[in-house]
């Protein structure tokens, strides 16, 4: 399926283009006779059998525009190459081919953000606001919204991170990337173990990112939280686009050809 060429809209700001975008990944694996991993590893130490290089093409050819103002929801079974394309636009990928451009600075949230899993949320609340920028003044306002907004259990904020739930670190986590205005926001699944009142609390605070600054991306498995969020729908299918538009449209499409 041959990609379009990127058009850009002159009636609106551009504030992510990709291209073209091609993203490859290069897998080592032992190849060769099939044994135990012991016998495998005897057989490299031996020089016997070198490692075979696979790649694996998961991006081909991906053009599209995001405008300010966007809330992209990005839609596609298991293996479409959709936290992948995050993190090209996050530029934590080279392309093999094509490009991303984009006007700021991308930051993006996942499920597994690097948080201190030894250090308390308190703590990691400061150590994330550092590294997105605030000063420490700024910092101390934004304390207490953040934990509100965590909603976490009472006294948690002083525990470990270790001790939290998948639900309670997510939180954490969206809390704290959402007390600053990012040039874009790319969100990974962050929303997925929220219960409908995390939800609807940060469909909000989603919005008001839209309207402070760039375009927000979100990828989550829920339909209902993209189609609620988002005022547009990428489906991505084998790494390549499938369709591009309306959020009702376009997740009706998905449903009706995953269904059979």
């Amino acid at each position: 399926m041959e990609q379009p060429a990127v058009v850009i809209d002159p009636t609106r700001e551009p504030i992510v283009v990709v291209d073209g975008l091609h993203i490859v990944y290069r897998v080592y694996g032992a190849g060769g006779e099939k044994g135990s991993a012991a016998t495998a590893l005897m057989r490299v130490v031996r020089r016997q059998n070198r490692p075979q290089m696979n790649e694996i093409h998961a991006v081909r050819g991906v053009s599209f525009v995001a405008y300010r103002g966007d809330a992209i929801g990005l839609i596609g079974t298991n293996g479409s190459g959709k936290s992948t394309l995050l993190k090209a636009i996050a530029g934590l990928l080279p392309p093999a081919g094509g490009g991303v451009y984009t006007d700021g600075q991308p930051s993006l949230l996942g499920v597994s953000a690097a948080l201190m899993r030894d250090l308390s949320g308190e703590r990691n609340i400061v150590l994330g606001c550092l590294a997105m920028g605030l000063t420490p003044q700024q910092t101390r306002e934004k304390y207490d919204e953040i934990v509100e907004f965590a909603d976490l259990k009472p006294g948690f904020i002083q525990y470990p991170m270790s001790t939290y739930s998948s639900g309670m670190g997510a939180r954490l986590r969206f809390a704290i990337a959402a007390a600053r205005t990012h040039d874009v926001l790319l969100i990974d699944e962050a929303l997925a173990t929220g219960d409908a009142k995390f939800k609807r609390r940060s469909k909000a605070k989603i919005e008001e990112l839209r309207r402070d600054a760039g375009a927000v991306f979100l990828v989550a498995h829920n339909l209902d939280v993209i189609e609620e969020t988002c005022n547009r729908v990428i489906w991505l299918d084998d790494g390549q686009i499938r369709m591009d538009g309306d959020p009702a449209e376009v997740i009706a499409a998905y449903t009706e050809a995953t269904s059979k």
